[in-house]
């Protein structure tokens, strides 16, 4: 399995299936320049392909809060069906874990919906620990 930033046009949009199974209301006729805008708001997109396709993702980018210093925040992680239970998902976190070793930062953090069970195993087998809530107020 390979990793990969996902910087051209092609590769970003390689992540569109994967995407659409953790964000099924992405429109694909909108998601490269979505990726892009959201890209020079500091998001990175790194994925796994398998055979050319990708097959797991991984979306995050660099902050730094009063609470958490410098840290990589994990907006999107999903792997697609057929495929989950061989490791992406693990290595791509094991990814995004080195960069952050990398430049000093002392975490990597990620919000996850309550009912994502099998994701909540992953992550606490990876070290993670349920910190706080996160709220939401949509408008």
């Amino acid at each position: 399995m390979q990793i990969k930033q996902a910087t051209t046009d092609a590769d970003i949009f390689k992540c569109y299936q994967v995407m659409k199974v953790l964000r099924p209301h992405l429109i694909e006729e909108n998601f490269l320049s979505l990726i892009k805008e959201m890209m020079t708001e500091g998001y990175e997109l790194a994925f796994a392909e398998e055979e050319g396709k990708a097959v797991s993702a991984i979306g995050y980018r660099y902050l730094q809060y009063l609470a958490k210093g410098k840290h990589i925040y994990i907006d999107d992680l999903v792997t697609i069906e057929e495929v989950r239970g061989k490791g992406h998902a693990s290595q791509l976190l094991d990814y995004v874990f080195a960069i952050a070793k990398e430049k000093g930062y002392k975490a990597v953090t990620l919000d996850s919906a309550h009912y994502r069970f099998v994701a909540h195993k992953l992550y606490l087998n990876k070290g993670f620990n349920i910190v706080g809530h996160h709220f939401s107020a949509d408008f």
